[in-house]
């Protein structure tokens, strides 16, 4: 059996030419020019979700923290209104009854700071207030002064 190969000539039809190879990287720089900002938004509704989910869960933890407060499970201070002194006391935990009772496992970070520092509020604080009184921890709130997709503003979720 014999195998016969012939050399294409390189004639008309042996690559693009600069017209096609211009269309398609215009095409391309397009669809690109698209992908970028949905890209973006993304991103930043994923954070959002995350700051929701850390919110929540610090939430979440305070009020647990104040529940077994107010079933005399340990004791706090009396101005305290039975919330935690600090964000690190639901990490650190409480005795209760000879074994230690954590609340969180560690503080988040706050993805729209990148910082694990967050805005605090305590029960004698006005609900307007920016600033921490220290007396409790009664809410949190992200220190980001951005904006989220909805218009409203990250530190008054």
């Amino acid at each position: 059996m014999t195998v016969c190969l012939k050399s294409r000539s390189r004639g008309g039809e042996a690559g693009l030419t600069l017209v096609e190879l211009i269309v398609t990287v215009a095409i391309l720089a397009i669809l690109a020019s698209a992908a970028i900002p949905l890209t973006r938004l993304t991103v930043k509704r994923e954070k959002e979700r995350e700051l929701h989910y850390d919110l929540w869960t610090m939430r979440d933890a305070i009020d647990h923290y104040k529940d077994a407060a107010d079933r005399g499970a340990f004791q706090t201070k009396v101005d305290s209104f039975n919330y935690p002194p600090d964000l690190q006391t639901l990490v650190d935990g409480v005795d209760v009854q000879g074994k230690k009772v954590r609340f969180l496992r560690r503080i988040p970070v706050d993805p729209m700071t990148g910082k694990d520092e967050w805005g605090m509020r305590s029960m004698q604080d006005d609900p307007t207030s920016d600033s921490w009184g220290g007396q409790n921890v009664f809410d949190v709130s992200s220190k980001s002064d951005g904006t989220a997709l909805d218009g409203t503003k990250f530190n008054t979720w």
